[in-house]
Parts: C-alpha cells; structure tokens; sequence
C-alpha cells in the first residue's frame, strides 16, 4: 500500500483538475492566517486512507523500515556524470558517504555536504537519493551524502561527531573528488539541518576553515523547548509533536543535553561571524517558529541570511517535490539559492 501510494503520487495522482481537487479537499484549512496548499491536503487525506502508521507508534527498526518504504522518488532521474560510494574516515568508525557529480562535471566545482532528515533515528543515503541527485542537478554542485551514526545505538552527541569529521575529510579532500576546497557548503533537512548549522558553529568556534554557505531546510535548532508552532500544528500535518519528542528521547541521554548547543544550536552563546545562511521552513510545520528563531538570531549577529517561508507546505516537502507543485517551486529556490551561495 505505501508503494502504490508513493507511485500514485509521482504518477500525477495530486496534480487532478483544480475543481475536483477543490471538491477532494473541502473544506480547505486555514491555520495562524496560513492556507494549506491542495495537493498537499489531497496527500494528507490519503495517508489516512492508507493507514500509514507515525513513527513514534514504532520501535525504531520498524520507523526505518517506514521511512524507507516511503522515500520519494522525484521522477526519472536526471543526467549525472557519477554516483559514487565510499567510506571516509572517522573518529571512531568508517562513515558511508554517497558522492554525486552534476553533468559534465570537471574539476574545481562547489562542494555541498548533506545531512539526511530523519530525527537522527531514521534516514540513510538511500531515503534521500532522488531528492540529492536533484540538487546536484540543479545546484551544480558535487554533493556529499553523509550516513552518519543515528540514534538510539548511537546516542548523541555521535551524529555530531560524524557530521563533523565528515565535513573535515570533505574539505581535505575536495579536490581528490573534482571539487574546489575553497567553496564547500553544508546543508540538510530537519534534523540533517540541525548537523549542518552545528558543524557551522563547531568550525568557525575552532577556527578552522568553515563552510562557506548554510543550506537549512525546515532544520531543528531548539530541542530544549516547544515554539508556538509545535501548538499550533500539533497533529495531522505529516510531521507531530509525539513524533518530534519521541525522536529526541531516542537521541538525547536526559534534558541537560539538549540545551547543548551541539543539539540545540539557537543556544548557542555567539553566533556572530558565522557563514552565509539560507533558511528554509514551511508554515505547517512544528519546527516552523524554531528556525525562524534561529533566522533572526543570525540577522541580529549581522550575518547574511535569507529566511524564505513557504507558507502552504509541510515539513518533508523537499521529498514531496515530485507530486506537488509548490513543493516543487521550493525545491528549484533552493538549488537556486545553494548555486548562488557558492558561485565566486
């Protein structure tokens, strides 16, 4: 059922004649002045047909399985000049890594370190393959996939560590893979965000070369408390509450460490100096008010950030981008923004 679903939507099962999507959606819904948009209501609806289980219903092992079965596909794949598996070193273990080389690549091309989403329970370089083949695609950007240590067999802060190391050996060794050492970015979705603006903090706090651009897409910044908008869309928009606090039991030892900054970056004591940010989140989404937070704190340090709210999507929309067309808007912004962040 969850393949036929996943294959329902990228077949154009959403993109229906705008009056029967009306009549499959009414009434709309309308939440803090924010309208949902159709076809990610129409989605919703069926994910409730199909009687998708939430993660935080499952024991770990049976959220992968979910997830898995769900990773998107964003249509055929586009053109690429080399996929590549390879494993890094780390401090304490090897780190899987998946390397994407956009069309006639060359060397000295920008060079993106990605962070999958997934709580840092689920996720791998399989859940977000599509998407990143995609991203380099557009971004025309090398894209290194990280598949760091998830949680609960590894607690934080092991995510940490890998995200960092990787990113360390990336910028090490860009060139050996075709691309420029001066021009590495780092970005992520949810909580592959959070590891992307904690490895900002960590390098430029060490004084050592950090990213050159911040892609944040609906990222995890605040773990020690719950925004207005965890309230406000508390249930029934994809990504809930119980879900978000089941994902940080499974990754945090107790309290104390999630007003770490290593797991709750908006706490962190300065983030003046830090690198150029793009800020992506979406208006149905409980981690909409963190990372808007985690904008305006960048902006009072005077560091360069666009915040871009796309105010009708769901967290996750990034994998949605095959069957919804807003989705899609926001997936060519941020190819868009991550081109721009890295060109000379």
């Amino acid at each position: 059922m969850l393949e036929s679903l996943q294959n329902a939507v990228v077949a154009g099962l959403l993109r229906v004649p705008s009056p029967v999507l009306s009549m499959a959606t009414w009434p709309g819904v309308i939440v803090d002045g924010g309208t949902l948009d159709a076809q990610t209501h129409l989605l919703l609806r069926l994910m409730v047909l199909a009687r998708i289980p939430l993660m935080h219903e499952l024991d770990p092992h049976e959220a992968r399985k979910l997830f898995s079965a769900t990773a998107p596909s964003l249509g055929p794949a586009p053109r690429l000049t080399r996929v590549e598996n390879r494993h890094i070193p780390g401090p304490s273990n090897e780190i899987p890594v998946r390397v994407y080389a956009p069309p006639d690549a060359r060397g000295g091309l920008p060079v993106t370190v990605y962070y999958h989403g997934g709580g840092w329970v689920v996720g791998d370089l399989d859940t977000h393959d599509s998407p990143l083949r995609k991203l380099a695609h557009d971004a025309q950007t090398l894209v290194v996939s990280v598949d760091y240590r998830r949680a609960p067999e590894h607690k934080f802060p092991a995510a940490v560590v890998d995200a960092t190391a990787a990113y360390r050996w990336v910028r090490t060794h860009a060139a050996e893979l075709g691309g420029d050492p001066t021009r590495v970015a780092v970005a992520g979705d949810s909580a592959g965000g959070n590891l992307a603006a904690t490895v900002s903090q960590i390098t430029h706090k060490a004084d050592e070369p950090a990213p050159d651009f911040q892609l944040l897409i609906y990222p995890v910044t605040d773990l020690s408390a719950e925004s207005r908008s965890y309230e406000l869309f508390a249930e029934g928009y994809f990504l809930e509450r119980a879900t978000m606090r089941w994902f940080a039991n499974l990754y945090l030892e107790d309290e104390q460490a999630a007003r770490d900054p290593r797991a709750s970056p908006l706490l962190a004591n300065d983030v003046s100096g830090l690198p150029p940010a793009f800020i992506a989140t979406a208006g149905f989404d409980p981690l909409r008010d963190e990372g808007e937070a985690y904008a305006a704190r960048l902006r009072r340090a005077d560091v360069a950030v666009e915040l871009r709210r796309y105010p009708s999507l769901i967290h996750g929309f990034v994998a949605m981008a095959g069957g919804i067309d807003e989705a899609a808007v926001a997936f060519e912004d941020l190819a868009a923004a991550l081109r721009a962040g890295l060109a000379r």
